[in-house]
């Protein structure tokens, strides 16, 4: 007896939590092409900002020499690039143009899916401001990418640390949003349970992604900074484990916590041990929680990513940050924070 057919809305709904989820990779795989924009120096090669024209290449020895002549004009070619042939800023320039590219057909996957989902009433109505928020973040994330870049086309061969960061949290955030919503969708997940009150495991399980996401921030002051290249040494930092003087910058204690190298390598290379113990604290108390089983398997992630990240991360310093840990390190860092998302998702439907 062949099974009954499965209503229209039931297949909209799936092909809107599918589309989710693949929202969710192409923001993961951005993020991860960022990091790999910014280790190879790449994003400062294309120094304006066009959205439509910008979507080709230069075509011909004019119009490449027209590019490099304005890449000639900036701080990095100046100061850091000046020996740089044109073949060296073609290659450069390539890795920009790619990561605009895909930004953009992730937009087109953003809004051309979103318009049909709307138009055949596939989005629940409760959810729609969440959508919108979405597609909110979207745009923010592209006017933000460019007022990263804008800032070091002017004084400095390199972008605001602090522009970097934001951009990185904003990410994050879109990533957060669109792995919830998918999840909180999908009816393998089962029925809902949702708990109106914090439960200690809750509790927990938000204090564990609070403090990833402050490491991940952390991390992108580094980035910013060039901080990993203060010490490749652990655990002493200078010959020891908290440098003199660390954080006496002479400036305001917000300078000394965000604007120092020295001091930001330090912080980022230490919390990831406050970072190991809540997640491992979390793992402990998720295996002895009525909950699902989901949880329990996306805890048992958390504490295997938790391990192998702070690894990479001593491998990165010992080796002189090489691309491909480097790449790996941040990688498995947005890996953890999703599967301690998963955590705190699944802590709220409930025991099984």
């Amino acid at each position: 007896m062949a099974p009954p057919p499965i209503p229209d809305a039931a297949v909209r709904a799936r092909r809107l939590v599918r589309w989710l989820y693949g929202l969710a990779a192409l923001t993961f795989g951005l993020i991860v092409f960022g990091g790999f924009v910014r280790l190879t120096r790449s994003g400062l090669s294309i120094v304006e900002w066009n959205p439509i024209i910008g979507i080709l290449p230069p075509i011909g020895t004019e119009a490449w020499e027209t590019e490099f002549a304005k890449y000639r004009q900036t701080p990095e070619f100046q100061l850091v690039n000046h020996a740089m042939p044109i073949d060296g800023y073609r290659r450069i320039f390539y890795i920009e143009w790619a990561h605009r590219l895909i930004a953009r057909l992730a937009g087109l996957y953003l809004a051309v899916p979103l318009a049909w989902f709307v138009w055949r009433g596939a989005i629940p109505r409760r959810r729609i401001g969440v959508f919108v928020a979405i597609a909110l973040l979207f745009l923010l994330q592209a006017f933000l990418g460019w007022f990263m870049v804008s800032s070091g086309l002017l004084d400095e061969p390199a972008v605001s640390h602090y522009r970097l960061t934001i951009h990185l949290l904003a990410a994050l955030l879109l990533l957060a949003l669109t792995t919830w919503t998918a999840m909180s969708l999908d009816d393998r997940n089962g029925p809902a349970i949702h708990r109106p009150a914090a439960t200690r495991h809750s509790t927990l399980g938000l204090v564990a992604l609070a403090v990833i996401v402050v490491q991940i921030a952390y991390g992108g002051l580094v980035a910013g900074l060039k901080a990993g290249h203060v010490s490749y040494t652990w655990p002493l930092m200078g010959g020891s484990l908290v440098p003199a003087g660390l954080f006496d910058t002479g400036g305001s204690w917000w300078a000394a916590l965000t604007a120092s190298p020295a001091a930001v390598h330090w912080i980022h290379r230490w919390f990831a041990v406050v970072a190991a113990a809540v997640v491992a604290w979390l793992v402990v108390e998720v295996r002895g929680a009525r909950t699902t089983r989901a949880a329990r398997e996306a805890a048992n992630v958390s504490g295997v990513l938790v391990g192998v990240q702070v690894a990479l991360g001593i491998g990165v310093l010992l080796t002189h940050v090489p691309l491909v840990l480097a790449l790996l390190h941040q990688a498995v860092g947005l890996g953890l924070f999703v599967a301690v998302l998963v955590v705190n998702h699944q802590l709220r439907r409930g025991g099984n």
